[in-house]
């Protein structure tokens, strides 16, 4: 493959059969029949490659550190393929190499074992994308990259074209690499890119790169910048890599990637700037600039979803389409008729005339930023859960303009309380979402917003920001 790194022999072996096997399908595959494999992780993505390696011939060992669902011991059952949880045994140390759930930290003590003893740790998208051949559209970004993904599937519906979305969403790669129909339009994280070492997008993109997840990166956004990198590093003058160019982050890294000698194709969007090569506004109409050739596609004002940040996922989501060679038809008829991501700014009900509002799947505090952006009336902010390093004072403009009472909620409370206590009219603390939602009703007044944005991860109180969605809902619902 050009463009790419050395890859490791065992990489190497098991490509080698697997594409042998597209010429002789009775040809067992040897490489990967005398590896035994440990996955480290038995959540969806941890699941889902031991039933793609198992199904391959691989001999597999799955290991938790916490607790196996019932559902999930059940699949891995059926499948006969040996597991552990409640803690990492000697057998899990001691397979050829390691693939591991993109929940579970690079400092985790197996993968550390496995990162100095020398062996191999892949990610599972890593281990997926050896058994295809099929092009993959990737998406990574601090913030929107659920949103753009699911646009992209509804583009692509839209267009009739077979496609299949997973990732970080919905399914694992690894499920559908068996039963998928490619394109796959994969959303991303910055974990699923830390173990990367071959894994090559037909087309990249990554949406914006604020603070997120600083824990998993020594607190240091360079660091959790590097992995976001990550998605372009294999690809090549076949391939086109897409970057948002207000972002100066991204933009430096789209400049050093332009001096590779196989670099990529590389476009960019923005809704404020006039780029060279991508998508771009220009008295509110959105223009493609491809070839040095400029293209109406349509007016703004007809982009069906609301807000600065979902007209910059829309110009991205427009852009991939036209790499993929999608008409311009159907890129305008998605960008009007996408109703947008459950959990993601979702209006719930509006109760006595108020606006319940649920933001779940703001886990980072610039993404509560780009929901407060959204109104310009006043709301009740409910806000909380498992930090993840924040710095809430960066809401503080946002806050003193727009919110007249902040309700904290999980472990977080006190940090949120050092830090805007005194910013908003009022605070208040609670201990269960009921207890928020039920607070927020006493103080809004009719023609304000409830929104739920937490900037914080769900696992203090919840299994998941759908999990804690859902329970938002619930108790929006009782009132």
């Amino acid at each position: 493959m050009a463009g790419t790194k050395d890859r490791s022999p065992v990489l190497d072996h098991i490509r080698t059969a697997w594409n042998h096997q597209f010429t002789n399908p009775k040809d067992p595959m040897t490489d990967i029949r005398n590896k035994h494999i440990v996955v480290i992780g038995a959540a969806r993505s941890g699941i889902g490659a031991s039933l793609l390696l198992k199904e391959k011939g691989a001999d597999v060992y799955v290991t938790e550190a916490g607790t196996v669902t019932e559902s999930r011991k059940k699949v891995l059952k059926e499948h006969s393929i040996a597991f552990e949880d409640g803690g990492h045994s000697e057998k899990a140390l001691n397979a050829d190499f390691a693939v591991v759930s993109p929940g579970v930290p690079t400092k985790a003590a197996p993968v550390q074992h496995y990162l100095n003893a020398g062996k191999k740790v892949y990610s599972e998208i890593e281990v997926a994308s050896w058994f295809t051949e099929g092009e993959i559209i990737a998406i990574t970004g601090s913030n929107g990259k659920t949103t753009v993904t699911r646009w992209l599937d509804h583009l692509w519906t839209t267009a009739g074209v077979d496609h299949t979305m997973a990732g970080n969403i919905g399914y694992a790669f690894s499920e559908k690499v068996l039963t998928g129909k490619p394109p796959y339009i994969l959303e991303v994280s910055s974990f699923q890119l830390d173990h990367i070492e071959s894994f090559k997008p037909k087309i990249s993109m990554i949406l914006n790169i604020t603070p997120d997840h600083l824990d998993r990166y020594d607190y240091k956004l360079e660091n959790y910048a590097a992995s976001k990198f990550r998605i372009s590093e294999n690809q090549n003058d076949q391939d086109t890599f897409i970057y948002h160019y207000d972002d100066e982050l991204i933009r430096s890294h789209a400049e050093k990637l332009s001096q590779k000698d196989t670099a990529p194709k590389i476009l960019s969007f923005s809704s404020t700037t006039e780029v060279e090569e991508g998508i771009f506004v220009r008295d509110n109409n959105i223009i493609f600039k491809i070839n040095n050739t400029e293209e109406r596609l349509m007016a703004v004002e007809e982009v069906g979803l609301p807000g600065q940040h979902n007209l910059n996922n829309g110009l991205a989501t427009a852009l991939a389409a036209r790499a993929a060679e999608i008409k311009n038809e159907a890129i305008r008829e998605s960008l009007r008729s996408f109703t947008g991501v459950e959990h993601r700014l979702e209006e719930v009900r509006t109760v006595d005339g108020v606006k319940y509002i649920n933001d779940s799947k703001a886990t980072n505090v610039n993404a509560v930023w780009f929901a407060l952006d959204s109104f310009n009336i006043p709301v009740v902010l409910i806000l909380g859960g498992r930090d993840k390093g924040n710095d809430y004072t960066e809401l503080i403009p946002q806050i003193r303009s727009k919110v007249h009472t902040l309700i904290a909620i999980g472990e977080s409370r006190d940090r949120i309380e050092e830090q805007l206590g005194k910013v908003a009219p009022n605070f208040v603390r609670v201990e269960t979402m009921g207890g928020a939602v039920r607070s927020a009703q006493r103080v809004a007044r009719r023609g304000e917003v409830v929104l739920l944005s937490p900037a914080c991860a769900s696992f203090d109180m919840f299994d998941s920001y759908e999990h804690r969605g859902i329970i938002f809902k619930e108790e929006v619902n009782k009132l």
